[in-house]
């Protein structure tokens, strides 16, 4: 365990001398603030908390941004420093391979994780103190909004680390994760969506559609944020998709758990046998 947390400690080092932490906070934040006062000025008869319509923006957002982002902190985390040599000189150490890759990977999701919270948080008290909409309007949502997102994020940063230790070269690993990124992010929700208007409802059930939703990390954080509340649901459309959904705002928290684990799983054992 001491030897995960030093690892763990190294990375978030790394992290802060890199400015990786920095930025990504700065870049979060900024397209919070910009999208939550954009999505919350007075337009039409659309009513609801200033932080519910930030909700239902940085959902959006986040969907296309912390993905990516995820998956450039780990793309290189193992082939990275095999390419190097660095790896070969760590494992020299009295560590175990599991301990490498475990503190590695909780010190990625400690920056993703602190960069998140900052920049939403910074944003949502902002959006909270201008907009006047009381302390506890919109507070539940946009607390799961940050907790998701950095579940998200561990999810493509376990993909992340998948990729990282399947291949050999550090340019190929590049190639997968944008193939990742692309893949669950763009392409699996139009093919859905034309899979969807050319079935005309005859084979796809609703129970089919679920289970291929939930089949994608990306739509059940998705499902989770526009659909798991009914202040967010009215303002983004999906409130009728929540309440047809088997499975409440805990079970899609646990499905993307599963998205984590199962990956990171993957690349633990694959690791452990891998030639350095």
């Amino acid at each position: 365990m001491r030897n995960i947390v030093l690892i763990a400690g190294k990375e978030f080092r790394d992290g802060l001398r890199n400015r990786w932490v920095i930025a990504i906070t700065l870049l979060l934040g900024i397209f919070a603030l910009t999208l939550s006062f954009l999505g919350s000025a007075p337009a039409g008869a659309v009513k609801g908390s200033a932080l519910a319509i930030t909700v239902v923006s940085l959902s959006s957002l986040s969907i296309f941004l912390v993905p990516l982002i995820a998956l450039l902190l780990s793309y290189d985390a193992i082939v990275g420093e095999v390419e190097r040599g660095t790896m070969a000189l760590l494992l020299s150490y009295p560590v175990s391979r599991g301990d490498v890759i475990i503190g590695k990977f909780a010190g990625h999701c400690l920056i993703l994780g602190i960069s998140t919270l900052s920049g939403y948080g910074v944003a949502g008290l902002l959006v909270q103190m201008l907009q006047g909409d009381g302390m506890d309007a919109g507070w539940g949502p946009f607390a799961v909004l940050i907790g998701s997102s950095v579940l998200l994020g561990a999810c493509f940063l376990a993909l992340g680390y998948l990729v990282s230790t399947v291949v050999r070269e550090r340019a190929t690993a590049a190639g997968l994760a944008i193939g990742v990124w692309l893949f669950f992010v763009l392409i699996y929700d139009m093919a859905l969506l034309g899979g969807l208007v050319a079935d005309g409802g005859r084979w796809l059930t609703p129970e089919i559609v679920t289970g291929l939703l939930l089949s994608n990390p990306a739509d059940v954080y998705r499902l989770l944020n526009l659909s798991g509340f009914s202040s967010v649901g009215a303002l983004s459309g999906m409130g009728d998709l929540g309440e047809h959904l088997k499975i409440g705002p805990a079970g899609l928290f646990g499905v993307l758990v599963l998205w984590v684990v199962v990956p990171f799983m993957g690349a633990l054992l694959l690791f452990r046998r891998k030639q350095i």
